[in-house]
């Protein structure tokens, strides 16, 4: 059921069993799965169907970080289906040794490894609309078995492939709206934002929501448990924003709640001249394994990264990181190959602030060289129209706790709430890992005849280029631990020292991989519908041992 929370009686206090802030990924999978169990839920969505500018508004705030960073427009989305909006269809599971303490990375590690989210890995599946599930290189390659699409024969022993699936993608407000709208335990309320979080007189149980619509309409919830599951910016600005009761903010006792906000960097290094018989592989090249159907099976795309092995990554002191190809087309970041590209993203639903169809079909007509430049190379890969080829790399960011989410101390939204203020920090490691990455893979390409490369100069050492962008992976920033010394929340997701306090989404994230977080983020959404459950159980069962 779909309510408009502009329409509803002002002041009403609207009861359930669980409270979810947020109708992105984690929260739209969590109410799904808890409707399964026959449990009442109250879904608080900021948006509506559609995206609307002053509900986009409340996204922005202050970048204060050492070069220019956009956290807002693009890259989240505040209506129904959050990021998956915004998102580009990227899924892999994070490695192994993602989860666990390496001594060379300081803070990292879970409290669990990947065996507990295995299960719940699986389950991701159908709900994101992937292929099997199954990420072996040898699987991909037979069944797609084509001549064009083929893992390099690298020799060394230090570089391993590695293969994502793309979902379509999937958009959750788009895609489950049904199931929304059928559902008879799920209430989900469509422009209603959480703006303060109230509990006891110790700050250890949330008694209610304050909920507002930027129309002036106020009302509040009142349930047994809560989700916060609002994105890896907003988790941390509505914790600290709730400050009525402890100043510092809900589960910011140890001052964590906002630090070691991560996202993943990229760049674009090197010139790759391959040799005849490699320069039109599109298994590794995002501009043609990107959501193409040559490179597919089982209905599903799929793209292929290069990643250093485990055993060196430990031998180095590096963190994980993920290589691929980007060629370099006629026209490459002109006006007319930039419309392209986003009418492309439109086709594929994407949100994207300010999109005009019209004016993008205008500017590809008064650039009509580089947009046929640009779009013919893409589609049929002459490769004298090649300029060249470069690395894309993302590394994941080290857990640094000076990497923050704040609340700006003069910004104040349409609602009276602080705006963010973000500070996003790299170290040193992650420049050494961008260098030495691109050295090995570099060095193995040349001793297989893939090819020859040329490698800029190294990161480490300079400031960062200006062309470094991050991919929009907010996670970190109520990281998960079993210390609430290390942590804002426990192996369950739950707030520590709080009893009915939860958060959903990337924001939990320890340690963040060289991966794609969305994938992870509804693995352990599955997961806590069931540790709710449980508690719902154990908490029905003793009032009825209490009453009898």
């Amino acid at each position: 059921m779909f309510i408009d929370t502009r329409h509803v009686e002002e002041g009403s206090v609207v009861e359930t069993s669980v409270c979810i802030i947020g109708g992105g990924v984690a929260g739209i999978t969590l109410a799904m799965e808890l409707d399964k169990q026959g449990i009442d839920v109250v879904l608080l969505e900021s948006g509506g169907f559609n995206p609307d500018d002053d509900t986009r508004d409340l996204c922005r705030g202050e970048d204060v970080g050492e070069w220019p960073y956009n956290f807002s427009d693009g890259s989240r989305s505040r209506f129904l289906g959050g990021s998956s909006n915004c998102w580009g269809g990227w899924c892999r599971p994070l490695d192994p040794w993602d989860f666990e303490k390496r001594d060379w990375i300081a803070n990292s590690g879970w409290p669990f490894g990947l065996d507990e989210l295995l299960p719940y890995y699986a389950r991701t599946h159908k709900l994101l609309k992937l292929g099997p599930n199954n990420f072996e290189p040898d699987f991909w390659e037979r069944s797609i078995g084509r001549p064009d699409v083929r893992r390099m024969p690298l020799v060394t022993g230090k570089i391993r492939d590695t293969i994502s699936q793309f979902s379509p993608p999937a958009r959750f407000g788009k895609l489950y709206r049904d199931v929304l709208k059928r559902s008879g335990n799920v209430r989900v309320y469509l422009y209603a934002n959480a703006t303060n979080i109230d509990t006891d007189t110790a700050a250890r149980t949330v008694t209610r929501i304050e909920v507002a619509t930027l129309s002036g309409r106020t009302m509040e919830v009142s349930a047994k448990l809560y989700v916060l599951a609002t994105g890896g910016i907003e988790n941390a600005r509505l914790l600290l924003a709730s400050n009525k009761v402890q100043r510092s903010g809900l589960g910011n006792g140890n001052d964590l709640v906002g630090r070691y906000f991560m996202d993943h960097p990229r760049l674009f290094s090197g010139n790759i001249r391959f040799s005849k018989e490699w320069s039109r592989n599109k298994l590794s090249d995002v501009k043609y394994h990107y959501q193409n159907a040559a490179v597919a099976a089982y209905g599903t795309c799929i793209a292929h990264q290069f990643a250093l092995t485990p055993e060196v990554l430990a031998e180095e002191g590096l963190l994980n990181a993920r290589a691929w190809f980007a060629s370099i087309f006629p026209g490459e970041g002109s006006e007319g190959a930039q419309a392209l590209f986003r009418c492309k993203q439109a086709l594929l639903q994407k949100e994207q602030s300010g999109w005009s169809l019209s004016r993008d079909l205008l500017t590809m007509m008064t650039h009509p060289l580089d947009t046929i430049g640009y779009g013919y190379t893409r589609l049929y890969q002459p490769r004298w129209l090649i300029k060249g080829v470069q690395f894309q790399l993302i590394v994941e960011p080290e857990p640094d706790p000076n990497s923050r989410v704040m609340l700006s101390p003069t910004q104040i939204d349409q609602l009276g709430m602080p705006r963010v203020r973000v500070d996003w920090r790299l170290g040193s490691k992650v420049k050494r890992t961008f260098d030495r990455t691109m050295e090995l893979l570099a060095e193995d390409m040349r001793k297989s005849g893939v090819a020859e490369v040329d490698l800029d100069p190294p990161f480490e050492g300079r400031n960062w280029p200006s062309d470094l962008e991050g991919t929009w992976h907010h996670m970190g920033t109520t990281r998960m631990h079993d210390s609430p010394k290390q942590g804002v929340v426990d192996r369950d997701c739950k707030v520590h020292d709080m009893t009915n306090l939860y958060v959903a989404g990337s924001s939990v994230f320890p340690t963040a991989g060289a991966n794609f977080p969305t994938i992870t983020l509804a693995a352990l959404a599955f997961r806590l519908s069931e540790r709710i459950g449980r508690e719902l159980l154990r908490a029905d069962a003793d009032i009825s041992v209490r009453v009898a």
